[in-house]
């Protein structure tokens, strides 16, 4: 819920509230302008211009941005081609802007005084969301009906149907729920961790070289796991898209 003014508190959990900025409430719907936004159209912008950065030359010997840019698209196409095969290549613009999303939210996150939208399990919910229906969709489309054999895995006696379908099922419509659980709690409980340790660097003073220390370390750990985190939900999204192109 989005609240006005200042924060109710400058606890750990202080720095995932969500604060409107611009109201907007047309019809009595409220869509207003949060710090949310804000930094989701940052990351937007960031990754258009990094893009756009690292292309706008075309050399044959790249430059740094360049590099970069070549790299990322390399990272994201042999995932693709490793995960979904040649037929995944049509949903490589999908796949690369949802990890780019991803990655420099969980980016932003990491500036200080900024917001992590990624922490918030409506926007990684929403992700998993688009996700699931669209994978489930791209099945209905590829296989018709016979996309509804997932649920009875081959080989298995027919007798065990009555068991194995509501299992199936269940697994199969917990996905979305993993997926956006797994970027949230990771983002939430990094970010509290760091907000923890670095209240005691000030509250020890002098003392404060130890926790010091351990935000330094855990600052580096936490890059190293917004990295990760986006390239998990990435990969799961083409196991998913595979599953439904190829129903293994």
């Amino acid at each position: 819920m989005a609240v006005e003014g200042e924060s109710a508190g400058h606890g750990p959990l202080a720095q995932f509230e969500i604060h409107r900025w611009i109201s907007i409430e047309p019809f009595g719907v409220d869509l207003s302008f949060t710090n949310s936004a804000l930094f989701m159209t940052i990351a937007v912008v960031l990754a258009i211009g990094f893009l756009m950065l690292g292309t706008r030359r075309h050399a044959l010997v790249p430059g740094r941005w360049q590099s970069v840019a070549e790299l990322s698209y390399e990272f994201i196409a042999n995932m693709i081609r490793d995960n979904v095969g040649q037929d995944g290549r049509k949903y490589f613009p999908f796949i690369f802007t949802l990890f780019m999303f991803v990655f420099f939210g969980n980016m932003l996150g990491m500036v200080p005084y900024s917001f992590t939208y990624t922490s918030h399990i409506i926007v990684t919910f929403a992700l998993a969301a688009v996700v699931f229906v669209g994978v489930t969709t791209i099945g209905f489309m590829r296989h018709g009906i016979r996309f509804l054999g997932f649920l009875m895995p081959a080989g298995i006696p027919v007798f065990m149907a009555p068991l194995i379908i509501p299992i199936e099922i269940l697994s199969y419509f917990t996905r979305p729920v993993s997926l956006a659980l797994r970027l949230f709690a990771n983002m939430t409980a990094g970010h509290t961790m760091l907000k923890v340790f670095a209240s005691f660097v000030f509250g020890l003073g002098v003392f404060g070289i130890v926790p010091l220390a351990l935000v330094t370390a855990l600052t580096g750990l936490e890059f190293i796991i917004a990295f990760l985190q986006a390239y998990v939900f990435t990969i799961l999204t083409c196991v998913y898209l595979n599953d439904a192109l190829h129903m293994h």
